[in-house]
């Protein structure tokens, strides 16, 4: 069976399940606790992060973007990645938007912050970070919202890898309650839309031990 190594709420080991789902391609899920720093999954992936994907022919694959870009090319039947030269561009840019700048903002300011850096064992939350965190959100949900008004999704007229990032970020912060929907009303819409599809239903089932999730979150009508 192929297998995924992940964590629960990491953003990219989400974005790499949801592509999975989406393209219907089986795979067994395996939490992988990194800051074990257990010596097979080093031999996998010596940068010891997740996501790790090992392929049923044993072929090892790390790092979600290099995952996805895989995916899309081992199994084309579904494309996430555009059909034009200028949609795998458009496409390509918000990944990087969302699994950089936003991560950057947003993602590690308030989930690495309040989750996962007692884990790492890298000291307590960071107060001016989360602060950061929670004012570079605002901005981010408008971009996305005017992105969704624009477009009938977020890199144009198909489902794409863009959408899936953008959620896999939304998704986490969702859950440990961080986001306030109220902020823009075409973001909460757009997500509202890509929560719905039967690729989402495996993380909106997810919990993790001492951290419940608001309500709202696996409710598909919000």
């Amino acid at each position: 069976m192929r297998i995924l190594y992940h964590l629960p709420l990491s953003p990219y080991a989400r974005k790499v399940r949801l592509v999975l789902s989406e393209k219907r391609i089986p795979f067994e899920l395996r939490v992988e606790r990194v800051w074990e720093r257990r010596e097979e999954f080093l031999g996998l992936n010596p940068a010891c992060t997740v996501p790790v994907l090992e392929e049923e022919n044993g072929l090892v694959l790390a790092d979600s973007y290099a995952i996805c870009e895989y995916l899309d090319e081992a199994y084309p039947d579904l494309p996430l990645l555009g059909r034009t030269l200028g949609e795998r561009a458009e496409v390509r840019r918000l990944v990087a938007w969302f699994d950089g700048k936003f991560a950057r903002e947003v993602t590690e300011n308030l989930l690495y912050e309040k989750q996962m850096k007692r884990l790492l064992g890298r000291g307590n939350p960071d107060a001016a970070a989360i602060r950061a965190g929670y004012a570079n959100l605002k901005p981010h949900l408008d971009y996305l919202g005017w992105l969704a008004e624009t477009r009938l999704w977020l890199a144009g007229n198909a489902l794409s890898l863009a959408d899936l990032a953008a959620a896999a970020h939304l998704s986490a912060l969702d859950y440990i309650g961080d986001l306030d929907w109220s902020l823009n009303e075409s973001a909460k819409d757009w997500y509202a839309r890509v929560k719905s599809r039967p690729a989402f239903r495996s993380l909106l089932a997810d919990r993790v031990s001492g951290v419940n999730p608001p309500v709202h979150y696996a409710d598909l009508d919000f």
